[in-house]
């Protein structure tokens, strides 16, 4: 018998229901409907207003916090199984809680790997994500993992900026690989910041390794929270003598202070996708859309085809 492959059918979560939408009408199709009950306490209950038996279910969700988000996916994806979809594969455009990925003091959990098993064992048979906060986190998984690089659509928009003197630069030593990368494929110089937290989210030195001055610099990171690094690293290279700042974040999580941080910084621009939803607009943030990307790898992996062209980086 021929190999016949499942009918693909999709769906969103409540907080990327925007973005889904641009990405399943990328691909050609339309969303699922999904109705949400909930009661006077909080809980909540998601369900599939249309059979998924039998087919190909793509659940489309960002798990940023608060936990409700991540909560969300796993009840959609406990639905699907139950439901007899034949594969679910949860696509991820932001993997929360990502940064607890080690442990780096006695004591504590390590949130990315916890997240990797409840995803399993609600019912993913296949995660598609973007920008992992470290690569690693992909060995979690029992499960296939399309682990995407947003560097596919922020390096023509970089290219049609036609900079001149342009230097890569990375906000931190973590984050150097990724710059190297970017460098790389930007035929550029590299710069790496060096910095000093006296707790989560508080800096309390940085310096500078490399030579900024004269350039046009673009800072390279998976994420922007609240925004101090960005900006202080920003500010430091403009004393340095640099032409222009601007930065890449995949992932706009922009919490606390981050947007009056921007607006008072010197940072020309902040191009960011469009994986989390903005809680405000700025004029300083540029929104490149991840939809095409998703949509095409999920085409992709619908019809069993190779995605090695999706990895740039």
């Amino acid at each position: 018998m021929p190999n016949v492959i499942a009918e693909a059918k999709f769906f969103a979560c409540t907080q990327s229901t925007e973005l889904a939408e641009k990405i399943v009408a990328s691909y050609g199709a339309k969303l699922g409907k999904v109705i949400t009950s909930t009661y006077s306490d909080g809980e909540f209950q998601p369900s599939f207003e249309e059979s998924v038996r039998g087919s190909r279910v793509f659940i489309i969700g960002s798990t940023h916090p608060n936990s409700d988000h991540l909560m969300e996916m796993l009840l959609m994806l406990d639905a699907a199984k139950r439901a007899s979809a034949r594969h679910i594969t949860a696509v991820l455009p932001y993997y929360g809680w990502a940064r607890q990925d080690r442990k780096d003091k006695p004591r504590v959990p390590i949130a990315a790997k916890l997240i990797a098993k409840m995803l399993e064992t609600a019912g993913a048979t296949r995660i598609i994500t973007m920008d992992l906060h470290a690569d690693q986190i992909q060995g979690f998984f029992e499960k296939p993992v399309d682990h995407l690089f947003a560097s596919t659509i922020f390096l023509p928009y970089l290219q049609s900026l036609n900079l001149e003197d342009l230097t890569v630069a990375s906000p931190d030593m973590g984050g150097s690989k990724r710059a190297y990368a970017y460098s790389k494929a930007l035929t550029s110089d590299v710069v790496i910041c060096y910095k000093q937290r006296a707790k989560a989210n508080v800096i309390s030195h940085m310096e500078l390794i490399g030579d900024v001055t004269g350039k046009n610099v673009v800072l390279v990171d998976d994420m922007v929270d609240t925004a101090g690094t960005l900006t202080k690293a920003a500010d430091l290279m403009m004393e340095r003598g640099a032409k222009s700042v601007r930065a890449i974040c995949t992932h706009p999580i922009l919490s606390g202070a981050a947007y009056e941080r921007l607006e008072n910084s010197k940072l020309e621009e902040l191009i960011v996708t469009d994986s989390i939803p903005l809680k405000q607009k700025s004029t300083k943030i540029k929104v490149v859309s991840c939809a095409d990307l998703f949509a095409d790898v999920m085409r992709s992996v619908h019809n069993n085809e190779s995605i090695s062209s999706k990895f740039v980086m």
